[in-house]
């Protein structure tokens, strides 16, 4: 038996030549032997040769790793695989010994990936133990693989992805339990790779190429099925594309145009999945899909935390490309339409679209576009006047509002900051008049940016002048019944309150300048044009002329921010340097309006 072997063996082996390297040599000799062991059932010593194997093919990837620009070195590593290849690609090898080896070799060989070129053969060997081994063992293995390259932090997944977008086609039963297993691995694994550090020859759209055959291969899966496991699968499949839409479109530094052959192709999926542009931009699609999948564990959901910025990429992509618009089978004027028409759904789309305009790891050319796209839905009247569900909408329009702040205040071009200000002014005015004034005021006491702060309260004060207007208008025409009249909501006793917010922060004392001149000239002119307005109207609808509020405002704003004013400018009158002179020049038009406020005050209360 045992010569039976040896003779058996010796055919495995590649025929030695006089200039083969010590080290493929050796390499052969612990292949050949792990082969007997296995098949003598000597599982100890099949064990150690087969550790051996590895620490083997590990000193040789360190090597190569130090050496990288070494073509000897390349040269080397693709001896080694091809040996390897040879090896497990021989019609006599026992399948025992392969179903052995495939425990440890995908993940020894995938170290290799980023020598020269040695992608291709590393996923012929991982392709071979694919065709060799059974689906399932085969499943848990590269999923295995995969969860120990993220932890590494190393690039070398493009293998294991080709792999399992072939082992999932080969499941016979169970299919969407253990494609629920699949799916996030490869999400997490994706999500953790850095682009910037990638190997040469596995760049993004290597990597996202795959993860596309992998969505393939599930929709191949999942036409074959039919009843509750077919919806279910279809669901995950939808979850898994706008995830990979997010992605990609966070990793890729390519020209957007370069970018829509990819995007038209996974925007295929989307009408698969049953998933319309409306229902995506809504929300509603991701809540019916998410229903259907049912799971809530942590660990699951962690993986498609993207799944909402994937849904407002794809109609992005969409709004950029008619390709990729005809790809889902939309068409963008009829989305235009049903959101243009239909407030509470633009509500619902700002609330989305808030998670990509507050994404840092998006660029700011998607940003702009989304902002857009913002403008271009958002420009038509409302015809539906029902206002009743606004309160359930409010924290996602504020959240979107804030997303906005962000991109005014930090947008590298000044082009991209003055549309997002006229988006931010055109989101406000879809916000019903009665509940404007409560979000802006939320807007101002979250802020900690000063010269935002500065710009909401002139917000808040042309608000204030229209709806001044509107009420002399109405009053002229003598058209509208007093009683009939809407209740003003800018002119009450809330602006006061923002002007205080400013004067004597909730922290106490007075605040701090020059840091905070901006917010405070702005609240000085929010309070000189409320003061001057009600005494020249014969109106009192802040309560700015009562006075117990005058007082107040002289006592505990004024007064105290005077004294601050006064000793900053004349500490800094024997300074000549810069920062004396720029603190001067913000402090100068606050201690204009200051004494003037202060002017006005004390004559109404003389």
């Amino acid at each position: 038996m045992e010569k039976a072997d040896d003779h058996c063996l010796s055919k495995l082996q590649l025929t030695e030549r006089s200039d083969a390297r010590p080290f493929v040599l050796r390499l052969r000799e612990i292949l050949a032997a792990c082969a007997k062991s296995i098949e003598n059932g000597d599982t100890r010593q099949s064990e150690a040769l087969v550790s051996e194997l590895v620490n083997c093919l590990d000193s040789i990837s360190e090597a190569a790793e130090t050496e990288l620009d070494n073509g000897d070195s390349e040269s080397h590593v693709f001896e080694v695989l091809n040996e390897i290849y040879q090896f497990i690609s021989s019609p006599l090898l026992d399948q025992g010994t392969i179903d052995t080896l495939s425990f440890d070799l995908p993940k020894a060989v995938s170290k290799f990936v980023g020598v020269g070129r040695c992608l291709e053969i590393v996923d012929n060997i991982i392709d071979r133990f694919v065709t060799m081994c059974s689906p399932r063992d085969m499943l848990s293995i590269l999923c295995e693989a995969l969860d120990f390259q993220m932890t590494k932090g190393t690039n070398s997944i493009a293998p294991f992805l080709s792999g399992l977008s072939k082992v999932i086609r080969s499941i016979q039963r169970r299919h969407f339990e253990q494609i629920k297993v699949v799916v996030p691995v490869v999400l997490n694994a994706l999500k953790a790779v850095d682009f910037e550090t990638c190997d040469e020859d596995v760049k993004c759209d290597t990597l996202y190429e795959r993860a596309m055959d992998i969505a393939n291969s599930i929709q191949s899966v999942c036409v074959k099925l039919d009843g509750k496991v077919h919806k279910k699968l279809q669901s995950l499949l939808g979850l898994y594309a706008l995830q990979i839409m997010a992605l990609f479109s966070v990793s890729t530094s390519h020209e957007v145009s370069s970018c829509l052959p990819f995007v038209s192709k996974l925007s295929c999926f989307l009408p698969f999945c049953g998933l319309s542009y409306v229902g995506l931009i809504t929300g509603s699609d991701i809540d019916k899909i998410s229903n259907i999948i049912g799971e809530d564990e942590d660990d699951y959901t962690a993986c498609f935390s993207y799944i909402k910025h994937g849904a407002c990429l794809s109609v992005l992509w969409g709004y950029l490309s008619e390709e990729i618009a005809q790809a889902a089978e939309e068409k963008m004027s009829d989305l235009k339409d049903e959101l243009a028409t239909k407030r509470t759904e633009r509500w619902k789309a700002l609330g989305m679209f808030g998670h990509i305009l507050s994404f840092s790891g998006l660029s700011w050319k998607l940003k702009k576009d989304a902002i857009d796209f913002l403008l271009s839905i958002n420009g038509s009247e409302s015809f539906d006047d029902d206002q009743s569900d606004y309160i359930s909408y409010m924290p996602s329009i504020f959240a979107a509002l804030q997303a906005v702040q962000i991109i005014i205040m930090y947008a590298p071009d000044t082009m991209l900051r003055k549309n997002a200000f006229g988006l931010f002014k055109k989101l406000l005015a879809d916000i019903p008049c009665s509940e404007r004034f409560d979000m802006l005021r939320a807007l101002i006491v979250n802020s900690d940016s000063p010269s935002m702060v500065a710009l909401l309260l002139d917000l808040v004060k042309g608000e204030m002048h229209v709806e001044l207007c509107r009420k002399r208008v109405a009053t002229d025409v003598q058209q509208v019944d007093s009683e009939a009249r809407p209740k003003p909501s800018f002119w009450t006793a809330g602006i006061l309150e923002l002007v205080e917010q400013v004067l004597r922060p909730p922290k106490g004392g007075p605040p701090v300048l020059p840091e905070q001149s901006d917010a405070v000239l702005s609240a000085l002119n929010l309070y000189r044009y409320v003061l001057i307005t009600e005494a020249t109207g014969s109106t009192n609808h802040t309560g700015v002329l009562l006075k117990s509020n005058l007082q107040k405002s002289y006592n505990e704003w004024l007064l105290p921010l005077r004294i601050l004013v006064t000793g900053i400018m004349s500490e800094n009158k024997t300074d000549y340097d810069q920062i004396a002179v720029d603190m001067e020049c913000a402090l100068n038009p606050v201690e204009l309006v200051l004494y003037r406020c202060i002017e006005l005050v004390e004559e109404r209360l003389r």
